[in-house]
């Protein structure tokens, strides 16, 4: 029924937006959608790849306390949060091995990678509100980036025609003790850019042990020194901590969906062990770019951070320190513009280095007890990439890449002074061919075959079983996708489809004791063939007349037919069952209104089918219906001082769900339940 039904809908903003007005006669014009991910920006529409962009408009339509409803928009994308500030990210399946965090997808911020040497990610540090537009390139794509199986994220800074140029203070409250508070001092000029903000937010939280404490500074800076010379520099710092409610059996969740993991005859509870997160992260960049002439630049951009991260696990406490330094450099040769042949070429590198001090103890009742493992892990990575992008009668983009990675970590004991002992991976290629065809000036064809290579990150060789598996090989695959884009003449319709058989080999998948201590293995791998389509729509385009001043809609569909190959565990076949953690089918749509007098209405709708949570497919959650509001009212004064009141809803329906699960767990512990209906409201200055 909800498939017709929605089926029905997309058909009716189909015809009223393709025949409620000549499209080609109107006056109004879209901005067209550009793709920056790839140096040089190029137009989405004649991208040879599948991208997604996540404008500042759609992040600031949000609720503003979370990135995780902005991200799910993406077909092919899942953003989960087990509870507040406990974040996992994924693409087209890469949940598979991710305990927490994000595994398989490589994530910058401008040219800088949030993504260590070891392939960690710490997205619970950043605050929404400093993040200008994301774009999402989805499948492995490591000619630019290095190693990645699942895909990439690219969170953009500065975006001034986006972002607002004033100053803000925003302040918001809300159910289960929400507070959060930003603040943002911008110098824009043509020459030089200057942005320092700063977050704080708090949670209690819905379930007992899961509030959230955050504390966030962040200051950007861009200087065109010369004509031809750019400086940016970014810094970073946050302090935050979580707790960690832990799984519950569904008769728990059942029975009471707001406690916390109880004791277990073997195990004491979450509460009693204080179960709990703790992260300080100061991170830094500075990046030169110098224009020797109109077809030649080059970037070098270097980079670090300093990482203190401890987790008061149910069965143990650790305690990690990590060293990240880095750096990016790379050429690009253009074209002299041509309107048969347009084309640029770059080559570069990027080298990482993370040195860990991970220790490992006791937890009697959150206090550090018994030292039980202390290691030491040094994991280095570069890689070499080479890109050429050609454009052939504005019709024909082509583009060949290719990257070389290059990936070891040498490990020993803490206390030792003795050499350490290395493992190193052989050097791997990652191609990619792509190429997109503009068949008229409202339609494009494209196709692409890239392959995916992601090594084991530190939290999987070295886990929470403190143990150093020296046996985990990286996983790799191959994908193939071909799709399709329509636009009208001026930008008011989009829609692009496309399908994709990715098969990867050596895939690492999650397991745990007893003790709910983890450890990771590689199994066969998986075939997953999938189909995304996002659609937008502007039934009703930006006007100063009528009760409607602009109605947009936003539609993505993702099907995922995920299944394992060639996977036994012990005399257990599981081949053909379907991959843990990734719901068959995804709708998200969502509507946009603005109204006279600056008042604005925008609603989300997030149906996601039910989920496998084990290997064996013998547990499945139940699909959901997710609605989140939010209406606001903005005030432009005859000062220079503008408002802007709001007030939302999430989880309109009252669903009881997850948001986020523990795949594979212990003694049926699967469910994290996520908050039933709660509100929210706040106001904004800008001066």
């Amino acid at each position: 029924m909800m498939r017709k039904a929605y089926t029905i809908f997309l058909l009716l903003v189909l015809h009223c937006t393709l025949s409620g007005q000549n499209l080609q006669d109107s006056i109004f014009k879209l901005n067209e959608v550009v793709v920056k991910a790839y140096f040089t920006p190029q137009p989405l529409f004649k991208s040879p790849s599948s991208a997604f962009i996540i404008n500042n408009s759609l992040i600031k339509e949000q609720t503003g306390n979370s990135l995780v409803p902005a991200m799910n928009i993406v077909p092919g994308v899942r953003m989960e949060e087990r509870s507040p500030g406990s974040y996992r990210l994924s693409i087209r399946g890469s949940l598979l091995r991710s305990p927490f965090g994000v595994r398989n997808v490589k994530i910058y911020m401008d040219e800088f990678p949030l993504t260590d040497a070891s392939g960690n990610t710490y997205l619970n540090f950043l605050d929404v509100n400093g993040i200008a537009g994301v774009e999402v390139l989805k499948g492995p794509d490591g000619s630019l980036f290095g190693a990645n199986s699942g895909g990439v994220v690219l969170f953009n800074l500065f975006d001034i025609q986006a972002e607002n140029p004033n100053n803000s203070a925003d302040i918001s409250s809300g159910s289960n003790g929400l507070i959060h508070e930003y603040v943002a001092f911008k110098k824009y000029e043509k020459k030089y850019q200057l942005k320092i903000s700063q977050g704080y937010q708090r949670l209690d939280g819905y379930r007992v042990n899961s509030s959230l404490t955050r504390n966030f500074l962040q200051a950007e800076q861009r200087w065109n020194y010369s004509p031809k010379n750019e400086v940016r520099a970014l810094l970073l710092y946050s302090d935050y901590g979580y707790e960690t409610p832990g799984g519950l059996t569904l008769a728990q969740m059942e029975s009471d969906p707001t406690s916390a993991r109880p004791a277990t005859p073997t195990l004491p509870g979450a509460v009693e062990q204080h179960a709990s997160v703790r992260n300080q992260i100061f991170s830094a960049g500075v990046l030169h770019e110098a224009r020797f002439n109109d077809q030649l630049r080059h970037v070098i951009s270097v980079f670090g951070s300093h990482v203190n991260f401890g987790n008061i696990a149910i069965a143990n406490i650790e305690s990690t320190t990590n060293d990240n330094m880095g750096f990016r450099t790379y050429f690009e040769q253009s074209g002299k513009k041509k309107t048969h042949f347009n084309w640029q070429w770059d080559v570069g590198m990027e080298a990482q280095q993370t040195l860990a001090k991970i220790s490992n103890y006791g937890n009697v009742k959150g206090l550090r007890d018994t030292l039980q493992a202390a290691n030491r892990l040094n994991v280095g990575q570069y890689f070499f990439f080479s890109r050429f992008h050609a454009e052939i009668y504005n019709r024909l983009t082509l583009e060949a890449a290719i990257s070389l990675n290059n990936y070891q970590y040498k490990f020993g004991p803490l206390q030792s002074t003795a050499a350490l002992i290395t493992r190193k991976f052989n050097p791997q290629l990652m191609p990619k061919l792509a190429l997109s065809y503009s068949i008229s000036n409202n339609i494009s064809a494209r196709a692409s075959v890239s392959r995916g290579f992601s090594p084991p990150t530190i939290d999987e060789i070295r886990s929470s079983n403190n143990i150093v598996n020296t046996e985990l090989q990286p996983e790799n695959g191959w994908n193939y996708e071909t799709g399709i884009r329509l636009q009208n003449t001026n930008n008011r319709f989009w829609l692009d489809a496309l399908v994709f058989d990715y098969r990867l080999q050596d895939a690492i998948v999650r397991r745990l004791n007893d003790n709910n201590t983890e450890y990771f293995v590689n199994v066969g791998g998986t075939k997953q063939i999938g189909f995304e389509s996002t659609l937008s729509a502007w039934i009703i385009e930006p006007r100063n007349i009528g009760l409607i001043h602009g109605l947009q809609l936003h539609n993505s569909f993702t099907l995922s037919k995920f299944t394992f190959s060639n996977y036994w565990q012990s005399i257990n076949d599981y081949s053909g069952n379907k991959l843990t953690g990734v719901p068959e089918k995804v709708i998200v749509t969502a509507i946009s209104i603005t109204f006279p007098a600056g008042i604005y209405l925008f609603v989300q709708h997030n149906y996601t089918a039910r989920i496998p949570l084990n290997d064996v497919n013998s547990v499945f959650s139940d699909d959901y219906n997710l609605v989140q509001i939010k209406a606001g009212w903005r005030i432009k004064t005859a000062t220079n001082y503008n408002l802007e009141f709001y007030f939302g809803v999430d989880n309109l329906l009252n669903e009881t769900y997850c948001l986020g699960n523990d795949l594979n767990a212990v003694g049926g512990r699967y469910y994290n339940p996520s908050p039933l209906r709660n509100f929210f409201s706040g106001m904004k200055i800008m001066f």
